[in-house]
């Protein structure tokens, strides 16, 4: 065989496919317990809009789940403790559904936000709030407590409320005025949790020095 017959006959390699980057996962965090509590008509409002965005995925954390006791009362040998480290580990990024107790958040939420450390680190969270004044108030709280977490909280905030928002303050039904800020809030989340992701891989790489 010639060379150039050789040369044409050879079979090509074909380069692997470049792998698809996995998508980013976004927990949904319910921040209230209480009977009658309508956070979780909010949560799947925003999940469907979310889910819409197909760009991440996306899912509803509703700390009723994890029976979790308050921090320091016992020895923290209950298995939900773990499951709800656990759970926040797997997560690159949060959105928490906030209602306003007496200027703040609830105390379920800030137990569920005490009960953890590390798995919080090093990403980003976006809010929404409601209450008599859109909850504001107790956003602005829970910005200072995700600070201290080390979790950077998006610029964005839609807030609700009570009055316009829900029926007899207890049928969720937004004005259609809020689609535009919840849209720019996730956007927001997303960018940051896959810049974030990025700063968390590159810490487990080994050192150079």
């Amino acid at each position: 065989m010639g060379f150039f017959s050789k040369l044409f006959g050879r079979k090509q390699e074909t380069a692997p496919a470049p792998a698809v980057p996995e998508k980013l996962k976004i927990g949904i965090i319910l921040g209230s317990t209480r009977e009658g509590r309508v956070s979780p008509q909010v949560g799947e409002w925003l999940k469907g809009i979310a889910d819409g965005r197909n760009n991440a995925n996306y899912e509803i954390i509703d700390i009723q789940d994890y029976q979790l006791p308050f921090v320091g009362t016992t020895d923290g040998s209950e298995p939900g403790i773990a499951k709800w480290n656990e759970k926040l580990a797997s997560l690159d990024g949060f959105v928490f559904i906030v209602q306003e107790y007496n200027h703040s958040i609830s105390g379920v939420l800030k137990n569920a936000l005490d009960t953890a450390r590390e798995a919080w680190a090093d990403k980003p969270a976006g809010i929404i709030s409601y209450g008599s004044t859109g909850g504001a108030r107790a956003a602005e709280h829970l910005r200072g407590i995700l600070g201290e977490l080390s979790v950077a909280d998006v610029r964005t905030h839609p807030t609700l409320s009570l009055f316009t928002d829900f029926e007899n303050f207890s049928e969720f039904k937004p004005a259609e005025l809020h689609l535009e800020n919840v849209s720019t809030m996730l956007g927001e989340v997303n960018e940051w949790a896959a810049a974030f992701k990025t700063v968390r891989e590159s810490a487990k790489e080994p050192s150079m020095a």
